[in-house]
């Protein structure tokens, strides 16, 4: 009987590449977003997978996703984001609100939600798609660094409380990845957003995907904390090496 994976997140980037991934290794995916025209399309190609809206902000919407997954061996918890870059001084609520509940609050119902399925499945897996944010600071990140790093700790305090029960947890934590990330950071400002990338080679959504289809294939007694992974090119959140222009 194959093993069924849920993956949030996953109408693009990181998401739709994990969800590719475990289905390629076996696994009967179900996967999450708001976009559902987008996610059909992902799932389309998967061979059985299955796509139902989700908007991990809206409690109602978590509650009706989970109640149709009957069976859930892996839950990826990629769902989250960030958004703008201004200084602390210049704090936006609304937007701080909104990262806090789509990475804190929305791993948090997630989690709660399909726990008591992971531990029935009886080798469950939980990974989390954090940020290096989570570990380094960098300037105009404060809103963001806040949630990841709340994020983070929640996921050790659970590590403890599920000490015991057929249950892994790990925690992936991506540098500079070229996805729609940035775009949405930046409302859409495409400029902006392929500025971020300039001049260096960023990791791809492939690569982190490869990092949680990696931790799933573990054995179960192994677990596997936590992955730091960035681009050659990146030293720390903030500290990146970009070739120079060529001369015109």
């Amino acid at each position: 009987m194959a093993r069924t994976a849920v993956v949030t997140g996953a109408s693009s980037g990181i998401g739709a590449a994990t969800a590719k991934a475990l289905a390629a290794d076996g696994y009967e995916v179900i996967l999450g977003a708001r976009r559902l025209d987008r996610l059909e399309e992902i799932a389309g190609g998967l061979g059985g997978a299955r796509a139902l809206a989700l908007d991990v902000t809206d409690p109602a919407s978590v509650e009706e996703f989970v109640a149709r997954v009957p069976s859930c061996d892996v839950l990826v918890n990629n769902a989250g984001g960030a958004l703008g870059l201004d200084p602390l001084s210049e704090a936006d609520e609304d937007r701080w609100r909104w990262m806090y509940e789509a990475n804190v609050l929305g791993t948090m119902r997630m989690t709660r939600g399909l726990l008591p399925a992971l531990i029935a499945s009886g080798d469950g897996l939980i990974v989390a798609v954090t940020s290096i944010a989570a570990f380094e600071a960098y300037r105009g990140g404060a809103g963001y660094m806040a949630a990841k790093a709340g994020q983070r700790a929640m996921l050790r305090a659970l590590r403890l409380e599920l000490l015991g029960e057929p249950l892994r947890i790990t925690e992936i934590a991506p540098g500079f990845v070229e996805t729609e990330f940035s775009l949405v950071r930046f409302g859409g400002d495409e400029e902006e957003a392929r500025r971020v990338y300039e001049g260096m080679q960023p990791l791809r959504a492939e690569d982190v995907a490869e990092c949680v289809r990696w931790v799933a294939s573990r054995p179960p007694h192994v677990n596997v904390d936590e992955i730091l992974v960035r681009p050659r090119d990146q030293a720390t959140a903030g500290e990146v090496h970009r070739a120079p222009e060529a001369d015109g």
